[in-house]
């Protein structure tokens, strides 16, 4: 397995801010800060920017397998996040998979929960998606040292907080689907 990964673009992605991060971080502190008081700013840019980018199908999907598929099953996530057993080939390779694992089940677990209980030969439950992510953040938080030091905290929290900050997703889509509901039909030419 291999993880497409561009640290370029990431740093590009900074430069310049995707059109939909305004929205996400205000819809993210909306939920996290005003209606869990989860105060944690880096917490709240953090997963905005994860929206941004799992926004795009590709980066939900990023790791491929050695034919270059995409894989979407979480054991096979996990299988390549082990540098051990597993097809990892370094213990960055396994950082870098299993941040990609604790953002893929945040994701799936708080914005589409209902994937869990649908294709179940395929896709894992609901209690594995938490599971995975929790642990992989935790893993990634252990990083620790040189250039990962700065940020291993913040991977602590979200492995800490996992649960809510699904459940602060979850608000999120809620508050998304109300906005759509707000939204005048469109129009029929």
């Amino acid at each position: 397995m291999r993880s497409e990964s561009n640290p370029a673009s990431r740093s590009n992605s900074r430069q310049n801010p995707h059109p939909l991060t305004a929205f996400f971080e205000q819809a993210v502190r909306n939920s996290y800060e005003g209606r869990l008081g989860l105060h944690d700013p880096e917490v709240t840019e953090y997963v905005a920017r994860l929206l941004c980018d799992f926004s795009s199908s590709d980066k939900l999907y990023e790791l491929r397998d050695t034919f270059g598929r995409p894989v979407a099953e979480l054991e096979q996530m996990m299988a390549a996040a082990d540098p051990v057993h597993g097809s990892a080939s370094s213990f960055d390779t396994e950082r870098r998979v299993r941040k990609h694992i604790g953002d893929y089940a945040l994701f799936v677990a708080g914005m589409y929960p209902e994937s869990s209980r649908q294709h179940r030969r395929y896709r894992a439950s609901f209690p594995d998606l938490v599971h995975a992510g929790k642990e992989s953040y935790y893993i990634v938080s252990q990083f620790n040292l040189f250039e990962y030091e700065k940020e291993a905290a913040l991977f602590g929290r979200l492995s800490d907080w996992f649960e809510r900050c699904i459940l602060g997703l979850t608000l999120v889509r809620e508050e998304l689907g109300n906005r759509r509901k707000m939204l005048p039909p469109p129009a029929v030419q």
